[in-house]
């Protein structure tokens, strides 16, 4: 089975402009979580798909695969898309994964889980997700209402139910 990993990365974020670059230590951020990734060794290919040619050539300066995208997408799924379609090592995935461009401390044993989710043949698509208690209320992290069995419902930034009424 061919898996693939691709980093959507953009510069022009909304709460954190040029979060990518952004240095960790000694290496920026894009530089961490394609270094995480790759090293798992659970992926034929690490792809970053950029607008930014900032962010293109920092990629490729520390030897990363990386390809322009184009500046109009709505979401990183758009610009994963996008990547499928342009490069020829993706043709023939089986499996490929939405890496989080701004997670440099991701591991390996929950992409293993979400990987593995696709032994199920009826599983087209999964999402890695935990139990939250502290920063509920905090929109830059993603929430999700799931049925009994596990599946996703809805996703939202906003807390579920949310709650309008603040001092009760």
């Amino acid at each position: 089975m061919k898996v693939i990993a691709i980093i959507p990365a953009r510069y022009d974020s909304t709460r954190f402009p040029g979060k990518p670059l952004a240095k960790l230590g000694s290496k920026t951020i894009i530089q961490h979580v394609y270094n995480r990734t790759s090293d798992t060794g659970l992926f034929a290919e690490v792809i970053v798909g950029t607008d930014d040619q900032r962010i293109f050539e920092e990629v490729a300066a520390f030897g990363g695969k990386v390809t322009i995208t184009s500046k109009t997408h709505k979401s990183g799924s758009d610009r994963i898309a996008e990547v499928c379609r342009k490069m020829e090592c993706c043709y023939d995935a089986d499996i490929v994964v939405n890496i989080q461009g701004d997670e440099p401390f991701i591991s390996k044993e929950p992409l293993v889980k979400l990987i593995n989710a696709f032994s199920d043949n009826d599983v087209e698509v999964a999402s890695l997700m935990h139990i939250m208690k502290k920063d509920v209320a905090d929109p830059n992290n993603v929430k999700v209402v799931c049925d009994k069995l596990g599946f996703a419902l809805y996703f939202s930034r906003s807390a579920i139910p949310y709650k309008r009424d603040k001092t009760k």
